[in-house]
């Protein structure tokens, strides 16, 4: 079956899907934000090459045009630039992949076969013409992931920090979110050659560059829900708390803070970022009745909070004495099974008390849940 599937060109996509990818995954702001990138980049060049036959023109005819050509002008650095990017994006995107191949852990059928095999699961359920290569690395502490390519060839390579979550004893429904979430930017076509030829210039621009990059994200979101939706809560859970305090994080008090938190500077925070901050992307992972905000925040919390934001004003903020009254109210209603949230590791034995997705999921203490109105 799969050697009927023809090999990737540069116009049918990364997957048998054509070259738009998969209906209904795709995040509504993404296809618009491409859009304005395309134009930017034809703007630009239709530019440059004026400039350029402008310039050839006045050099052939021996006008100033030779003169001009002073390479420690900014200006002129800047138009040698543009028109080497093609060859500097390949020249990139060349060397990410063979810093992988040669550093990397190459996951295979014999080494690291239970994360190649959620590698290989989410390539044939997105309809990948070809299987990625896929890679561990060391993350030095550092919880990251991410997809690429070069040519016709793909990959994926995971932080070691982030792959060791996706033991049987620890949260593998997390780590077959997070690689179909990478496998995801590969089938949405994310890292190919065109996409980042004409977007690259994009980037720079402040609210547009971040945005398109931001809708990308929750694109993989959707592919990772789409092959784990029970892996959302352990990723969000990992990311914020690390790899091993993950399983004391209550997903739903940190998306809540998404609703709660407001004010310009935390939206100036989202709008400068290439990932949506993450309070925001948890509560897009925990409501899937609308797509996750682009802009702007929020508007409906899941429960209740006996803290008020800390875009609150100092004087809401509660005095020592109210919040220990809090703190022993809580622990009148906490389940004594819990016991210390200082994170879990392996191998202790955590039988007897709740398993981390419970604990994520839970409602929080001194809350009450809200009813989110229809999308």
């Amino acid at each position: 079956m799969s050697a009927q599937i023809p090999p990737p060109r540069m116009f049918n996509g990364a997957t048998v899907h054509g070259f738009f990818g998969q209906k209904g995954l795709r995040h509504p702001a993404e296809l618009v934000l491409l859009g304005v990138g395309v134009v930017v980049t034809l703007l630009v060049y239709l530019l440059w090459a004026t400039l350029l036959v402008a310039t050839l023109a006045s050099i052939g005819s021996g006008g100033a045009g030779a003169a001009q050509l002073n390479t420690q002008d900014p200006a002129v650095q800047t138009f040698l630039v543009l028109g080497a990017l093609p060859i500097i994006i390949w020249v990139l995107r060349a060397m990410t992949y063979a810093g992988q191949r040669a550093n990397g852990v190459r996951m295979s059928p014999t080494q690291f076969p239970e994360g190649y095999r959620m590698v290989v699961a989410a390539a044939a359920q997105f309809g990948l013409r070809k299987v990625p290569d896929a890679y561990v690395v060391s993350g030095s502490g550092v919880i990251n992931a991410f997809a690429s390519g070069h040519g016709f060839r793909r990959l994926v390579a995971i932080n070691s920090d982030l792959f060791e979550i996706g033991g049987r004893v620890r949260d593998p429904e997390a780590l077959r979110f997070v690689i179909s979430h990478e496998v995801g930017h590969i089938a949405a076509g994310h890292v190919s050659y065109l996409r980042l030829i004409f977007t690259n210039l994009l980037g720079p621009i402040p609210q547009l560059g971040p945005a398109l990059s931001r809708s990308q994200e929750y694109t993989a979101d959707n592919f990772g829900y789409a092959r784990q939706p029970d892996g959302a809560p352990g990723v969000i859970a990992v990311l914020a708390g690390g790899k091993y305090l993950n399983a004391d994080v209550n997903v739903f008090e940190m998306a809540d803070r998404a609703v709660t938190e407001r004010g310009l500077w935390v939206h100036i925070a989202n709008w400068r970022s290439s990932h949506p901050v993450l309070t925001w992307r948890a509560h897009a992972l925990m409501d899937r009745s609308r797509p996750g905000r682009i802009f702007f925040r929020p508007r409906d919390a899941f429960f209740s909070s006996p803290l008020p934001a800390g875009s609150d004003l100092a004087d809401r903020w509660p005095t020592p004495p109210q919040v220990l009254a809090m703190l022993d109210a809580a622990d009148a209603e906490r389940d004594l099974a819990l016991g210390e949230q200082f994170g879990r590791y392996p191998g202790v034995d955590y039988a007897g008390r709740p398993t981390a997705r419970e604990v994520q999921t839970a409602q929080p203490l001194l809350s009450e849940r809200r009813t989110l109105p229809p999308a």
